[in-house]
């Protein structure tokens, strides 16, 4: 699999972002960019003075900017646009991940649409001429096998609006055997029965594997490993935030891996980038959010 951002087609509606926090000279170059490829409508919320002060330096399709400063406040209102359909996209600016988030699960005012709300990255490996899509390396700190399959869930509905039918998913350990003593493993044996029980699949699923078993067929050749999940993954599920996100910073800064990330589980894709992200990656998962909205 091969997901390459400059060539990937949107459908032609125009998207309309409401950006949480949108006094932020970073978030408005990365949306100026990305609409240099689609079509943009924004909303803004944040400081007013700020955000005419600071567009006015590119070209950008605003479509209102809403004056609020107090970080909860501008949460909800992000929230609020979506609910009241005037946007069909999140992204978070200057404002702590907390802020949006908490507006987003909320029981009575959210968007949350599915159990969990969950990181999913896509991870393209240039030398290597392949892409994987890769879960959780931002949210789930320390899921259990429930919590898991709903971030499987997450990552498969992800690959399929990406035109991959029926995805490989590969749970991934320090090992490839069932060892009681790490639960990773056994929470992948759990996984692997719960998939049995579908009637309606739509993806398939295999492990525990230690990560080189996915990376190298050598590898996988030598440990005896014949799983097609693993000579072909289109899907790596992390067992720990930790290790999911040690993974995903060594494929950007070790690996020259060009990443995209969005937080799916609500209603609406929901773009979080930060000031360490490259122009690129927060371009492309500007991208990434609008394609899946």
């Amino acid at each position: 699999m091969l997901i390459n951002f400059d060539n990937i087609k949107t459908n032609s509606s125009m998207a309309t972002i409401v950006v949480a926090g949108a006094d932020d000279e970073v978030v408005l170059e990365a949306l100026n960019e990305a609409n240099k490829k689609i079509q943009l409508s924004l909303i803004l919320i944040g400081d007013q003075n700020k955000i005419n002060n600071l567009s006015k330096s590119f070209n950008l399709n605003i479509k209102t900017i809403i004056h609020e400063t107090e970080p909860s406040k501008i949460g909800e209102l992000a929230v609020q646009c979506i609910r009241n359909k005037q946007a069909n996209v999140i992204m978070k600016g200057l404002i702590d991940t907390k802020h949006v988030l908490k507006a987003v699960i909320n029981s009575q005012t959210g968007i949350k649409q599915q159990k969990t709300l969950s990181h999913v990255a896509i991870i393209t490996y240039p030398q290597l001429n392949k892409s994987l899509i890769v879960s959780d390396c931002a949210m789930s700190i320390l899921p259990n096998a429930d919590d898991k399959w709903e971030i499987i869930n997450n990552a498969v509905n992800v690959a399929h609006k990406l035109n991959i039918k029926c995805p490989n998913v590969a749970l991934i350990s320090a090992v490839e055997k069932i060892n009681p003593k790490i639960v990773s493993t056994t929470d992948a044996q759990q996984l692997i029965e719960k998939h049995k029980s579908l009637s309606d699949k739509g993806f398939n699923i295999d492990g525990p594997f230690a990560l080189d078993n996915v990376l190298s067929h050598e590898s996988a050749h030598h440990k005896g490993i014949t799983s097609n999940v693993a000579l072909n993954p289109d899907i790596l599920i992390f067992p720990d935030l930790v290790s999911g996100n040690v993974f995903y910073k060594a494929s950007v800064f070790l690996g020259n891996g060009q990443v995209a990330g969005v937080i799916v589980g609500a209603s609406v894709p929901i773009i979080l980038t930060s000031r360490g992200d490259s122009a690129a990656s927060k371009m492309n998962s500007i991208i990434l959010g609008i394609l899946l909205r």
